[in-house]
């Protein structure tokens, strides 16, 4: 399976894997799935960092290279999945969380979320 994580979820794994439920553990350490990330992930994060949130404190180079030292695969921001945001239904606000949507629908992956929310739209999710 090609596997997005979404923002908490990468950070979960990154530096806080105790916070993962043991579904997303499981997925995530199954060598037959394919792991993503998304730059609106690393943009949140530096966005949110620099706002204070504790939740979202980390060097982002860092997190970046340990993430493609991983095996993860980097899916960039296109033209594409800003054109897919607006054919979204209004769901969910956070602009972010609607970047990582449009990408699942536009580039065939399935979303790793811990989000409620996010889990209603009608692309491929699933909730850990």
């Amino acid at each position: 399976m090609k596997l997005l994580l979404d923002t908490h979820i990468l950070l979960w794994a990154a530096g806080e894997p105790e916070q993962l439920s043991t579904q997303a553990k499981a997925l995530i350490e199954n060598s037959e799935n394919q792991l993503y990330f998304s730059a609106a992930s690393l943009w949140e994060i530096s966005i949110k960092n620099k706002l204070g949130r504790a939740d979202f404190k980390v060097d982002l180079a860092v997190l970046r290279r340990n993430l493609l030292d991983n095996g993860f695969e980097e899916i960039a921001i296109t033209s594409a999945h800003t054109l897919a945001i607006g054919a979204l239904p209004d769901i969910h606000k956070d602009p972010f969380d609607r970047m990582l949507i449009a990408q699942t629908a536009v580039e065939g992956v399935t979303l790793m979320t811990a989000d409620s929310v996010v889990a209603e739209y009608p692309v491929a999710v699933v909730r850990v």
